[in-house]
């Protein structure tokens, strides 16, 4: 039997009140409810705050570039496909340095879930905006406010017609632990957007700011339905809809590589004969 004790527990980083804390511990819920060892799990991340929380996990880890994570997920799970892969980052790392690294994951639907600490500021780098931040929030680095529309990842993933989009709030953990494991169990990308208050950089969107305005999706609500999903995922301000946005059963990018149905490319022989083969034709 695996249980939380499993993932360890580790002094951390963060300020007191912050969503990571809620957050980590959604993830060892999520992952002792799906009975995963930490030997099967993966977890790749960026750089930022929330790119730390896989150091305070005893499973296997990789800790890339800013904004580099997918690229590294996506090569982890064509080598092994039997790994479960958890790319975690904030929403500067993800949405932003990672913008494009985001798109090509939804297009290609690899089997890996993407879980965003979105606080809607750079919490690591002292507060300056990120992608997802309002239009005239303001920072020291933006001292006049933010210029820019926010960038909507939900309504982008709906619009993109990804596998699996959800989005979750770190105040209501058992909520959160629940998508999370729908993510895990969706074959092909599952992206969860979790909204998570900064309490040293982001006074407009704090715990109660949140609390006040995220509700689950309301009842007989049909995630296979794009059209409403589409709706649903451009829902933002007094009302913010948390839960699965839209989901469907596109194959998933490993599924188009027939070499992987013999198993993982890890550990498996080399055919030295077929490959002296091919280097001699560069010869």
């Amino acid at each position: 039997m695996v249980d939380t004790d499993d993932y360890g527990n580790y002094e951390t980083a963060w300020c007191p009140g912050c969503g990571n804390h809620s957050i980590l511990e959604a993830i060892k819920q999520a992952l002792v409810a799906r009975q995963l060892k930490p030997h099967e799990v993966l977890f790749v991340s960026g750089i930022g705050q929330a790119a730390k929380a896989p150091h305070y996990l005893n499973a296997n880890v990789f800790n890339g570039l800013h904004g580099r994570s997918l690229p590294v997920a996506t090569g982890a799970k064509l080598t092994n496909p039997k790994l479960t892969i958890i790319v975690e980052s904030g929403d500067g790392c993800n949405y932003g340095e990672g913008g494009n690294h985001f798109l090509a994951a939804i297009r290609r639907n690899i089997d890996i879930t993407l879980l965003v600490h979105n606080n809607q500021v750079y919490g690591l780098t002292k507060g300056q905006a990120s992608p997802t931040s309002p239009e005239g929030f303001v920072t020291k680095a933006q001292p006049e406010g933010v210029p820019s529309l926010p960038f909507s990842p939900i309504v982008v993933a709906v619009a993109m017609r990804a596998g699996f989009i959800a989005r979750g709030f770190s105040g209501k953990m058992d909520h959160l632990s629940e998508l999370i494991q729908q993510g895990i169990n969706h074959r092909g990308f599952a992206l969860i957007d979790v909204l998570q208050p900064c309490v040293s950089f982001n006074k407009v969107n704090t715990f109660s700011w949140y609390k006040e305005r995220c509700n689950p999706l309301p009842a007989g609500y049909d995630p296979t339905d794009w059209e409403a999903a589409i709706k649903m995922a451009g829902e933002w301000g007094d009302k913010i809809p948390i839960g699965i946005i839209y989901r469907n059963d596109r194959p998933p990018f490993e599924d188009h590589f027939p070499v992987l149905s013999q198993g993982p490319l890890v550990g498996r022989d080399v055919d030295r004969v077929t490959l002296t083969k091919i280097m001699e034709g560069y010869l």
